[in-house]
């Protein structure tokens, strides 16, 4: 592997497998859960699908609703250090 990378391509490597892996995670997700993708042929055949439960299912995702409990702030410890009356 020494032969043909040099030192300076790692730190561009990480970033790009990151990526990478978010791109690969988006679309097996869509291609397997999204309600309006239709590979299986049975569905393809039909114009419109009456699956108003399935889309809520998808949207409503767990990562959706453990943000819900969240305060929206970016850094909150941060945030109250700095806002807090001396």
């Amino acid at each position: 592997m020494g032969r043909w990378m040099k030192p300076e391509i790692v730190p561009l490597l990480i970033p790009m497998a990151f990526v990478t892996g978010l791109c690969t995670f988006s679309l097996v997700r869509n291609i397997l859960s999204n309600p309006a993708v239709r590979v299986n042929k049975a569905h393809r055949r039909t114009a419109v699908l009456d699956n108003a439960e399935e889309g809520e299912r998808y949207v409503e995702h767990g990562f959706r609703k453990f943000l819900r409990t969240r305060s929206p702030e970016v850094f909150p410890t941060i945030n109250r250090f700095f806002s807090e009356d001396k």
